[in-house]
């Protein structure tokens, strides 16, 4: 737990810290009667309310509609599997504002809906909460498909030899040994939307207002920072309540499980209602993922000569936009440095929390594994900012240094590590670690023979979740990306920041290949994983 601790006093606690004390103190007094301020008014009750409902229903709406996705791509064998499974992990990589804008196109006013059948969406809660599911739907599919495809299957036909029905099969075998993995990917889908900004400030407009939005209302335009610092601590006590369930409830379901290949479990669909199982996935996967990424290339080629490439070509420029001091297509290979150390990073701190959660230590883990997670339900904006006013003198000056990026990166990629490793991890049988140490194996080589082989899977799988974050995390690296090493995400932002249809269409096409990097990486490890599960 010791370096794990470290990075996040380190680069998550002192930083919002000094934001907070420097919202609350003035002149070395601290002026703490403006919490009570803050919070008796009658807007930022709205606004608290919002935040918590939306975020119910959609972590709600994510797992109704994701879950038969899990099951699909964890059970069933078919063609483009693989492919599949990382073009939906593609939302997830997308700056918030980029969403908010596929959807905008989509379902606002001169969008596919509206011209085909006059249909608005955007304004409305619905288009909000579509907008979440559409980002998530990959959080539930990894996180609980990654446990689900290393299942034994025989454990629940044993159960319906028994006599048990499939549903009561389902319910009494398998779902069971899912809980954490579901809990924890309701959980990581509910800090997510708690937290949201781009997809709400765009879709919401004026009428819906997350504690995010309004702490960035608050920091960046009237310039309140004692009200951003009580926002803060308000989405910090509410994140970490929600935490506090969370380790409770896990706990109390932790068992061990027999873990098997994943290429034992995969098969091609049998009978009418697999497939229409998988027809229905496949459905629910061409409406709500693939369409509105495909509305987003389309504005990427409509170029007003016609369809073509000219948008693309135009990023290859110094001058295209007027915004940035190098050719912004070099955001592309600087996003992916970036998030190749992030990644590196979040494995190997995330790693290590992972194993120390699996010992049994009482409230100091439980406690530990909440803090892990803050750095999902904390606002970006905050540890963007902290990060300026606490790294910037010996011997942490860090503004010059091309880590710093990275560094932030890693702290939203660490949970993700831990939430998919965990479930793994605690599912492994004690005793064969007993056994081996009984034969003589010291830790380590007890580690890598036994919990390696096993763990090996969802390494991966949190590898391309860390990588994924890392490629689309907005909200604290535009306040540290340098201006001649901007991120993907960072110039996206700029050139929508922009009036003008040649910024416009330059942000898609940015956009466009932000997509296409993330699912040839994301394939890649597919790859990676598929060609070594005979080694298991």
């Amino acid at each position: 737990m010791a370096l794990p601790l470290a990075f996040f006093a380190l680069f998550f606690a002192w930083p919002v810290a000094a934001i907070v004390g420097r919202g609350l103190r003035v002149d070395g007094v601290w002026h703490l009667g403006r919490i009570g301020e803050v919070i008796t008014e009658p807007d930022i009750g709205h606004v608290l309310w919002f935040t918590t409902w939306q975020a119910l229903a959609s972590t709600a709406l994510t797992l109704l509609i994701a879950l038969p996705g899990a099951y699909v791509f964890a059970r069933f064998d078919f063609p483009g599997r693989h492919l599949l499974r990382a073009v939906v992990t593609v939302p997830f990589v997308l700056p918030t504002v980029v969403v908010g804008t596929a959807f905008l196109a989509l379902l606002g006013r001169g969008g596919l809906l509206d011209e085909l059948w006059g249909v608005r969406l955007d304004t409305t809660v619905w288009a909000i909460l579509l907008a979440h599911v559409f980002f998530n739907y990959a959080v539930v599919v990894r996180t609980v498909g990654g446990l689900w495809a290393q299942l034994d299957p025989r454990q629940e036909e044993a159960a319906r030899v028994l006599g048990a029905s499939r549903f009561a099969a389902w319910r009494t075998v398998t779902l069971p040994a899912l809980g954490p993995a579901v809990a924890a990917a309701a959980l990581m889908v509910f800090l997510f939307t708690f937290t949201s900004f781009g997809v709400v400030q765009i879709l919401g407009g004026p009428t819906f207002s997350t504690l995010e939005v309004e702490i960035y209302r608050q920091t960046a335009e009237l310039l309140d920072l004692p009200t951003a610092a009580v926002l803060t601590l308000v989405q910090f006590a509410a994140v970490g309540a929600v935490l506090a369930v969370h380790a409770w409830t896990v706990r109390r379901r932790e068992s061990a499980l027999k873990l098997v290949d994943p290429a034992q479990t995969a098969r091609r669909p049998r009978g009418a209602g697999q497939w229409t199982l998988l027809a229905g996935v496949l459905a629910v996967i061409a409406v709500l993922i693939l369409l509105p990424l495909g509305v987003l290339v389309a504005r990427s080629l409509d170029t007003p000569d016609g369809y073509g490439f000219g948008y693309f070509r135009s990023l290859q420029s110094v001058g295209a936009g007027g915004t940035f001091l190098v050719p912004p297509l070099e955001a592309v290979w600087n996003s992916v440095q970036y998030a190749l150390a992030a990644t590196g990073i979040a494995l190997v701190i995330g790693g290590l929390a992972a194993a120390a959660l699996t010992r049994r230590g009482g409230r100091l883990v439980r406690g530990f594994d909440a803090l892990l997670m803050l750095p999902l339900g904390v606002s970006a904006v905050t540890v963007g900012f902290g990060f300026l006013i606490t790294l910037d003198r010996p011997p942490l000056d860090l503004r010059t240094s091309w880590i710093l990026v990275p560094l932030a990166q890693a702290l939203v990629g660490v949970p993700f590590v831990v939430r998919t490793m965990l479930p793994v991890l605690r599912a492994v049988d004690g005793r064969l670690r007993e056994a081996a140490a009984v034969l003589g194996a010291s830790p380590l080589r007890v580690w890598r023979e036994v919990d390696l082989p096993l763990v090996r899977r969802a390494l991966l799988i949190a590898a391309g979740f860390a990588f994924a974050v890392s490629l689309g995390e907005f909200g604290a690296t535009v306040f540290i990306a340098r201006p001649d090493r901007p991120t993907l995400p960072v110039a996206v932002a700029r050139l929508l920041g922009r009036a003008g249809d040649l910024n416009y269409g330059q942000a898609m096409a940015l956009s466009t290949i932000l997509m296409v990097v993330c699912a040839v990486s994301l394939l890649l490890l597919e790859r990676i994983r598929t060609d070594r599960t005979g080694e298991f």
